[in-house]
């Protein structure tokens, strides 16, 4: 659960009447994020009682997206013909929490669901690691594109992002 947004006031010397705090939560089990939501709405209840707010705190969900999960065959497809462009390393990060709308075109489509990432870091960082883990552990210390310190490097970053959506979508369309 991350904190992203807090509106409260209008002026530094005036008590606000409201405060809206925004969050995000990712989890791998419903059952997980159903028992943090609910925690959530404990401790807000609590301290609110605690400071002797005037009403109970109002929780609502904006938005709320299925855990995304890809196809095994399409991915391994399409991490074949990934590996073909040059520069391009793939590398498998495992589960991840994002918190993707794709996930409910592909079911609603019935099409099978290849989503990756592409990193923008530069590529000297990487040049140094000898397999996998060594990369993931160099990676791991870079940050994310939802990060403020978030700085792609734009070449060869876009060079290779265009390129893989060329590959996989020849992979799936044939060549033209």
């Amino acid at each position: 659960m991350s904190v992203g947004q807090v509106e409260a006031g209008t002026a530094p010397n005036i008590i606000p009447d409201t405060c809206v705090i925004r969050m995000s939560l990712r989890t791998y089990n419903p059952k997980v994020r159903a028992d943090i939501l609910a925690a959530a709405e404990r401790v807000a209840a609590g301290e609110a009682a605690a400071a002797g707010a005037p009403r109970a705190p109002e929780m609502r969900i904006l938005q709320s997206f299925p855990l995304l999960v890809n196809d095994p065959e399409a991915t391994s497809r399409t991490n074949v013909a990934l590996e073909r462009l040059a520069g391009v390393r793939v590398i498998d990060p495992g589960a991840l929490t994002g918190s993707e709308d794709v996930g409910h075109f592909a079911t609603t489509a019935g099409a099978p669901l290849v989503y990756w990432l592409l990193g923008g870091a530069d590529p000297a960082i990487a040049e140094s690691a000898c397999d996998g883990a060594e990369l993931e552990r160099i990676m791991a210390d870079q940050p994310s594109n939802h990060s403020p310190r978030y700085a792609p490097v734009i070449h060869p970053t876009l060079e290779i992002g265009v390129g893989s959506l060329i590959v996989a979508a020849r992979e799936w369309l044939g060549e033209a």
